[in-house]
């Protein structure tokens, strides 16, 4: 007979963002758990509110499944020695098992003879070791960040008060820290913290709603939806839709309750990310806007409480968000007393990192990348590129972004705006820190595309060059961000950049910081930067060998490895593509490199070198034109043809003749129809 497995973690208030994470790591865990033990299971669930994690299995097996073993030991030449003895060997596969020499048995093999044991093991009653399993999941959750708390030898993300663990409604008992297993849960801390005993999921839910306690996230995440959009309407008003402050909010209360508060008008003159984002980094309030889209001087925040006074609360609210906004406004007018520009020189103080020099050196730096970009690609920004340069860097030295770090490149875009710089020099300080995440926004703008991919690049090449490499998933300095964004601007924008030369000139003006060789740092850094686009061209339906098989051929302008990658994947959906392949890796298996001799059509013996080699001559010349065009599925096509050509040759002779000159005219020959795809891609690294 199946039965439900309960448990619940009672703790302190766990941060939000943690939650989510733990409970998928509470699944996984007991899965796997239950799964080594050999019992079966059905539906696993999770919830979790700040103050519980919660676990449900449904349809858990009493018995562990039976199991059949069939063991390898050792040969039996090891096994026994001369006079039929057994030897340690022996001995040893034997105790390990729990069986007596006698019981093994001998069978034959491809390798020779070998002891094998074949045994039984009859499923125990699990409930006997789900005690060590209950203990042993709460023991090994992990968190970002754990704690230790009276002189317990125990972690967890907020002290434990209480532990539940069932087994069809019967505690499971054990001990963790200092507290033992039972069946009594306890209510809202503030408005029903009385315990009361639960049998099961269903049983426990539905106590929990009496105690003002809704426990599954979703179910929280849906009333907060409803009830703000109710709100926002009520106040005459539209809401400002933000998934992320929803999920957070979500796993921050119990029993949500929205109210809503203003603040005063005065304060709608500061930027709206400014406004923004104090009511949602700092308050986890909601915005709401007018039919237009202009913000109203009006909040949401979700109450854990039902409070008997709402205005209270509300007052409560409103008074601490005057108070940061009044804080914003000051530092908003001081700001605006000194010009971007002049704060420039104030970087020379700033350390952008102890190896690397000062934020100053920084920005001298990735300037000269960025109009150099420019020159190449859109000569008539070259002046707006070094201008936005050299003020996107600037706000750090505001008194905004000091109190608002997660302001910096607004601040910089407003101030530079109302200090009359051209507009796409204030958007440019803004979107040269774009994208922020993957999948993020991009530059819209050219100008702020070169400050961004110059930027980015300094920084890989900067902290390549001395040593602060990621490693594992250890990446303090986004490294691997900046090269995904990087890659993401180039591939928008459309533009044809030598990943190699730009890396390269990057690294030349951090010569005099370097503690290696600026021909390693160079290749370090193209390299890296070459796994993160591989990575990015891999997906459903382009495979990893196709997309190696390519950058293998050349990795330098990312638009061209693209078009590159599209074409070979496209050919090898086709039905003749794995004969196809299977031709021209023998041609390189055979040359191993190739030959530098030219052909000599005099050396010719048979008629298919000669068919080969006319229909050689005329692909070159088409593959040539084509290449040039940046046709590469007419190049493929048009190698593809030679491939009959290639096989009659095969068949009609023996490339590594006796005759020295004749094989290496026919390696030469070769040679050159390998050569048909250098810059394409290199074929034996296709998977079969």
């Amino acid at each position: 007979m199946a039965k439900e497995l309960f448990l619940e973690i009672g703790t302190e208030e766990i941060p939000a963002g943690m939650l989510p994470v733990a409970m998928r790591d509470l699944e996984r865990m007991m899965r796997k758990e239950l799964t080594n033990a050999r019992v079966a299971f059905g539906d696993v669930t999770t919830y979790a509110t700040p103050r519980r994690l919660v676990l449900s299995v449904a349809d858990v097996a009493e018995e562990q499944e039976r199991q059949e073993l069939n063991l390898s030991g050792p040969s039996v030449k090891v096994a026994f020695d001369a006079d039929g003895n057994p030897t340690k060997a022996a001995l040893g596969f034997a105790r390990s098992n729990g069986v007596d020499v006698s019981e093994l048995t001998q069978q034959e093999t491809e390798k020779g003879t070998y002891l094998f044991l074949s045994k039984v093991i009859e499923g125990q009653p699990i409930k006997e070791q789900l005690p060590e399993i209950m203990e042993r999941i709460v023991s090994s959750l992990s968190f970002k960040k754990s704690m230790r708390w009276k002189d317990l030898d125990v972690r967890f993300a907020r002290p434990v008060h209480w532990l539940i663990a069932l087994f069809g409604g019967e505690v499971i008992p054990f001990s963790w820290g200092n507290l033992t297993s039972g069946n009594t849960s306890y209510g809202h801390r503030f408005m029903a913290p009385a315990g009361f005993d639960v049998t099961g999921l269903d049983d426990f839910v539905a106590k929990a709603r009496e105690h003002f306690v809704i426990v599954d996230p979703e179910e929280r995440k849906q009333i907060i939806a409803r009830e703000i959009e109710r709100v926002a309407g009520e106040e005459g008003g539209a809401l400002n839709v933000d998934e992320d402050l929803l999920e957070e909010v979500a796993y921050l209360v119990e029993d949500p309750t929205p109210l809503c508060g203003s603040f005063e008008e005065e304060f709608l003159q500061l930027p709206d990310e400014l406004l923004i984002t104090s009511m949602k980094e700092h308050q986890r309030y909601f915005t709401l806007a007018d039919t237009e889209g202009r913000l109203l001087p009006k909040f949401i925040t979700i109450s854990n409480t039902r409070p008997t006074d709402p205005d209270v609360v509300v007052k409560g609210n409103e008074r601490v968000l005057r108070a940061r906004l009044s804080d914003a406004m000051f530092f908003w007018k001081e700001d605006q007393k000194t010009p971007l520009e002049n704060r420039l020189e104030a970087l020379k103080n700033v350390v952008y990192q102890a190896q690397l020099g000062t934020s100053y050196a920084k920005v001298q730096r990735f300037t000269a990348l960025a109009e150099d970009l420019a020159s190449q690609f859109d000569s008539e920004v070259v002046e707006l590129t070094r201008r936005a340069a050299q003020l996107c860097k600037c706000d750090l030295e505001t008194g905004m972004v000091y109190e608002f770090p997660e302001l910096q490149g607004v601040m910089g875009r407003e101030y530079a705006a109302i200090e009359g710089e051209d507009p796409r020099v204030a958007k440019a300080i803004f979107e040269h820190y774009l994208p922020v995440q993957a999948g993020g926004d991009l530059p819209s703008d050219n100008v702020g595309a070169f400050v961004s991919i110059a930027d980015k690049i300094d920084t890989i090449c900067g902290c390549f060059g001395v040593g602060l490499i990621p490693t594992g998933t250890a990446d303090p300095y986004a490294l691997r961000r900046c090269a995904i964004g990087v890659l993401n601007i180039l591939l928008d924008r459309g533009f044809t950049v030598s990943i190699p030369e730009l890396v390269a000139k990057a690294v030349k003006q951090l010569e005099d910081k370097l503690n290696r060789s600026v021909e390693e740092v160079t290749a370090d850094v193209v390299e890296f930067i070459r796994l993160r686009f591989v990575n990015m061209m891999t997906g459903p339906e382009t495979a990893t060998d196709v997309v190696e098989a390519v950058l293998a051929a050349r990795f330098d302008n990312v638009m061209d490895a693209r078009q590159r990658i599209e074409a070979l994947s496209a050919m090898k959906q086709q039905p003749e593509f794995e004969a196809l392949a299977a031709t021209f890796k023998r041609v390189g298996n055979i040359i191993k490199g190739g030959v530098t001799d030219a052909v000599d059509a005099e050396c010719f013996e048979q008629d298919c070198e000669r068919e080969m080699y006319g229909a050689l001559q005329q692909v070159q010349q088409d593959v040539a034109r084509l290449m040039a065009d940046g046709d590469y599925p007419g190049a493929l096509r048009a190698i593809g043809s030679l491939r009959p050509a290639v096989d009659a040759f095969f068949d009609g002779v023996m490339v590594m003749a006796e005759d020295e000159a004749v094989k290496r005219n026919r390696l030469a020959l070769l040679t050159q129809v390998a050569g048909l795809f250098a810059g394409l891609a290199d074929f034996s690294r296709i998977a079969a």
